[in-house]
């Protein structure tokens, strides 16, 4: 039955069958067999599960292509002997944390486990937490590396685990690399070492939580408002995953008495049932929530991803209606409100910065100049961001930062984007708009007023199969080759190539260099296009779908709060004039 196999796939197939793998994997697989499922036999097996720079991800699942203790084994193993070789002499440490997905759990013991039996003492959540404080773990106990078992806001068929470092970021340039070489070492199921010592296994809760909570709590720069509008009307949705943990506990400890939770999606459910996706980005994961905040005439309604490392949030607009705030708004309205509050609080030295990544709105780095402050673009990845923040620790402090997909951070004791900080600092700032009579909304206009309004489109290609990849890879040679002159009517001033780390100007013709080696730069497959009337557009190939992504951001003065729907229209225009023009539809 398994002859229309190619040789590579059925060696796969026949090794996990006569290999030391369980009896029910085994009965799995000779059931795909017995069934004739090729389909899915093929896709379980054709390939091992990539451990990319990031970690794993994969959906749930028997074979060497999918998510399950052989695989996840694996990965660890092999980073556990990455860890051992990089401190020698020490004694090493990790801490692991796990979200509310299929399996997470499982995985987590099981991960705990080879770390020990490799030598490592693991610190181990007791139970689901969010991202975020797994980052702030490693930092609080002193560890080497840490882990956390997640597939963010993907369908419920999947599950992964991304790796963080000493500094409680993301792994970077060396480490990624020279992780993978490790893992891609452990060819055999019998290199993993499974039997755990459970004496190096510590279970931890409420000694990371607390203090945890304490320095989000430490990031209120108004507090005195917080009480003056305790009874602000939050209406607040985990989307079944762990912000239920900590987003409640950091609102009441900040003072706000007046939350409510979205009943049906309150409970840690691996099986997202109440959304098609459980990602904060999309209106339709958040309208219970909105349905809740029409019904309670709520102030802000908030709702983060199972991992809460994302979230998103809708305020009422000066129509009455709720409107989503995209991230890039988000993102601004945050470090707009933290530079203010900076400022009056005569905190700005000069030695302050924020860091985003380079397709996230500009209007950030145009607000940062005006206060005086560094701002520091990086390429996307939050990992980036975290490591600008380990390189200038010492030298210049850091307000906060984000990028346009949802993620923020505030204060440095986390190195990864941290919704339960961000619904922290949307409620005090939302709050802080009310003490003056005004809605999110009202500062949102009054931040365009003063500093132009700023509007961001993503246009995301998708292009399946190896003919998709090749057609992607196309689109950015020839935009390499002949890049546009004009762009909705407005010459190109500026061309920023990443991969070959080269600034155009089309005026001369002449080049010059990106630094190689810059904070948060590394060679990367994105292009930029720049107009002489501010328009700027970003093309960046998706490191995990086969999709080809393109940022547009444009921008007009707004004259008036009145003139907000009018101005509003025309950028919504202009960006369909990009978007033609490049033939993107």
């Amino acid at each position: 039955m398994t002859t229309s196999l190619d040789s590579s796939t059925q060696q796969r197939v026949d090794q996990w069958l006569g290999g030391n793998y369980d009896a029910a994997s085994k009965e799995s697989i000779q059931h795909l067999i017995d069934s004739g499922n090729i389909t899915e036999l093929t896709d379980s097996f054709y390939r091992d599960l990539e451990f990319g720079t990031g970690g794993l991800r994969g959906v749930l699942g028997v074979g060497s292509n999918r998510m399950n203790r052989y695989t996840v084994g694996a990965a660890t193993q092999g980073l556990s002997n990455y860890i051992n070789a990089a401190f020698p002499g020490q004694d090493i440490s990790v801490a692991i944390a796990h979200d509310s997905r299929r399996m997470s759990p499982e995985f987590a013991r099981l991960v705990a486990d080879i770390f020990s039996a490799n030598g490592i003492k693991v610190y181990l959540f007791s139970s689901l937490r969010p991202t975020p404080e797994l980052s702030f773990a490693i930092r609080q106990l002193g560890c080497q590396s840490g882990i956390v078992v997640t597939a963010s806001h993907n369908p419920p068929e999947y599950n992964g685990y991304k790796v963080y470092w000493n500094d409680g970021g993301q792994v970077v340039s060396p480490h990624d690399k020279a992780i993978i070489a490790e893992v891609s070492k452990i060819t055999s199921v019998d290199d993993i070492k499974f039997d755990g010592i459970p004496e190096r296994i510590q279970l931890i809760d409420e000694e990371i939580d607390a203090p945890y909570v304490e320095r989000v709590k430490s990031n209120a720069v108004n507090p005195d408002v917080i009480k003056r509008q305790a009874n602000l009307n939050i209406v607040y949705t985990p989307i079944h995953g762990t912000g239920i943990t900590l987003v409640p506990r950091v609102l009441d400890a900040l003072g706000f008495t007046n939350v409510h939770i979205v009943e049906e999606q309150a409970t840690p459910d691996g099986n997202f049932p109440t959304v098609k996706s459980p990602n904060p980005e999309e209106r339709a994961a958040m309208q219970l929530a909105l349905d809740l905040a029409n019904k309670l005439n709520a102030d802000l309604v908030m709702a983060t991803d199972p991992d809460a490392d994302r979230v998103g949030a809708g305020a009422r607009n000066h129509h009455g209606e709720f409107e989503l705030l995209n991230g890039n708004q988000m993102a601004s309205l945050i470090i707009y409100y933290l530079l203010n509050a900076w400022k009056d609080a005569g905190k700005l030295t000069g030695k302050e910065f924020v860091a985003k990544t380079i397709v996230t709105t500009d209007l950030i780095d145009k607000m940062c100049e005006r206060y005086g402050v560094n701002c520091y673009n990086t390429l996307t990845g939050f990992k980036y961001i975290a490591e600008v923040i380990r390189e200038l620790e010492g030298k210049e402090q850091f307000i906060g930062g984000g990028e346009e997909s949802y993620g923020y951070l505030i204060g440095d004791f986390v190195r990864d984007k941290d919704a339960i900080a961000s619904c922290a600092i949307i409620a005090e700032l939302t709050a802080y708009a009310k003490d003056q009579g005004k809605s999110l909304f009202d500062m949102l206009m009054a931040m365009y007023q003063e500093n132009g309004f700023y509007y961001e489109a993503l246009v995301s290609l998708t292009k399946k199969g190896k003919s998709g990849a090749e057609e992607i890879q196309q689109m950015m040679a020839d935009f390499r080759a002949n890049p546009p002159k004009s762009i909705a009517g407005s010459a190109v001033v500026r061309v920023d190539d990443y991969k070959a780390l080269t600034r155009l100007d089309p005026s001369t013709g002449q080049t010059s260099v990106i630094e190689s080696g810059k904070m948060g730069i590394e060679p990367s497959n994105v292009l930029q296009f720049f107009t002489e009337d501010g328009t700027k557009i970003s093309a960046r190939p998706s490191g995990t779908e086969p999709k080809i992504k393109f940022y547009v951001s444009v921008v007009e003065p707004l004259e008036s709060k009145e003139a907000f729907d009018d101005t509003y229209a025309q950028l919504k225009a202009k960006v369909q004039r990009v978007i033609d023009d490049l033939n993107l539809n």
